[in-house]
């Protein structure tokens, strides 16, 4: 991925190990590959729906090609998937699942939050996959080649609306408004740029960055502010009346077209949801909370923090944010602990969720160590009182032997 306005094989469209993507993975659901993205839990990805959609009832594999700086396109299995509830695939509605991992990511794939602000319009992204290569003047290759973890640029030209409003009568599927965003692939030109033509939002594109996703990015991440900001679903070579931006008129990433994304935002509450029942031997209650945890010898373990919220809510329907933080104490971050900086969403009905930290493995002798969680900036309440930071430690135990 992606589709690209020069050469896919220039080295500024190649997102190697070390710039930050190395948390975005090669999927393989059967005999097909796509593309997906580490959530900050470690241990679940997020990915396309459509991906699972013909895998039947019986048995399903599912394997994880991770390539980071220690691991060179190392494979796990997954050990289960979770298709959003709301999928459909006539619409491309709610293209999202979840595939949870057996055991916590290489220590160095990174782990990504999700962006949650609504109006991202205009905004620039960047998309990162392992999809077919190709560029925007001819389209993707008809032959193939080794996949390769690439990334471009776009600006995001508006939501799904725009397309339910401007050609619903055309359209051969209609998607939930507000569940997706949009951007197309210019070129420079006018007569390319099929969100202007079509949708009435001109926008020539941003030069030699600018790229669509192909065939093999179907679950790949769109990244604003190195944040999980739309999850990739589909391309289209769209018309009405005498009007065809798209170069060839076929539907191959090529300049003209048009592609969606899962929109985060408004699946965030899933997401979330399915992260926290995820955590094994989660604490429900303050008594269960355990602030003293084993480091272990490898891999990571869970630590928790247990938000509950008894300060002011403006509207118990909204939601409720604050912003976390980990900080160290003796316990370094990269060393003794993986760090995480967020914001947690209490939905209508909930007082309190559950904040995880990944503790690192390792079998150095050293002293018990410890690290902070800080919480602030509620939004849609207080805590009362004019506090404005709350802080919890955790202490990781030493068990190696210490002469």
């Amino acid at each position: 991925m992606p589709s690209t306005t020069y050469s896919p094989y220039s080295t500024r469209y190649q997102a190697v190990s070390g710039l930050g993507y190395d948390g975005v993975v090669r999927i393989r659901v059967q005999d097909y590959y796509a593309t997906g993205v580490l959530l900050n839990d470690g241990r679940s990805l997020l990915t396309a729906a459509h991906l699972f959609v013909d895998m039947g009832d019986g048995a399903f594999e599912t394997e994880v090609f991770f390539e980071t700086l220690t691991k060179n396109k190392t494979s796990v299995f997954a050990e289960s998937f979770t298709i959003h509830p709301d999928y459909d695939d006539a619409s491309a509605t709610a293209d999202l699942a979840i595939v949870h991992l057996k055991d916590s990511a290489f220590l160095d794939a990174t782990r990504y939050s999700i962006y949650r602000k609504d109006d991202i319009t205009d905004l620039y992204f960047t998309m990162v996959g392992y999809g077919t290569a190709g560029t925007g003047s001819t389209g993707v290759e008809t032959t193939s080649s080794t996949p390769v973890r690439r990334m471009a640029d776009n600006t995001i030209d508006g939501d799904i609306d725009l397309l339910n409003n401007y050609l619903s009568s055309t359209l051969a599927w209609h998607s939930q408004n507000s569940t997706q965003f949009i951007a197309d692939f210019d070129n420079g030109s006018y007569s390319n740029d099929a969100s202007g033509r079509l949708l009435n939002v001109s926008h020539v594109g941003i030069g030699a960055q600018e790229g669509l996703i192909t065939p093999g990015d179907s679950g790949g991440p769109a990244f604003i502010d190195d944040k999980i900001a739309g999850i990739a679903s589909y391309t289209a070579s769209l018309s009405k009346d005498n009007t065809h931006p798209d170069i060839d008129d076929i539907n191959n990433s090529s300049y003209g077209e048009i592609a969606a994304w899962q929109k985060l935002s408004y699946y965030q509450e899933w997401i979330d949801e399915q992260q926290r029942n995820g955590y094994e031997n989660a604490p429900a209650e303050v008594q269960d909370v355990i602030k003293e945890v084993d480091e272990n010898d490898a891999g990571t373990t869970y630590v928790y923090f247990l938000l509950q919220f008894k300060g002011t809510r403006i509207d118990p329907d909204q939601i409720l944010s604050v912003d976390y933080a980990t900080r160290d104490d003796t316990a370094k971050a990269g060393e003794d602990y993986i760090a995480i900086s967020d914001t947690l969403n209490l939905y209508h009905g909930q007082t309190q969720a559950v904040i995880a930290v990944e503790i690192i493995g390792d079998n150095y002798a050293e002293s018990d160590e410890t690290f902070y969680l800080d919480v602030t900036n509620p939004v849609g309440g207080s805590f009362g009182d004019d506090t404005v930071m709350l802080s919890a430690i955790r202490t990781i135990l030493n068990d190696d032997f210490i002469a």
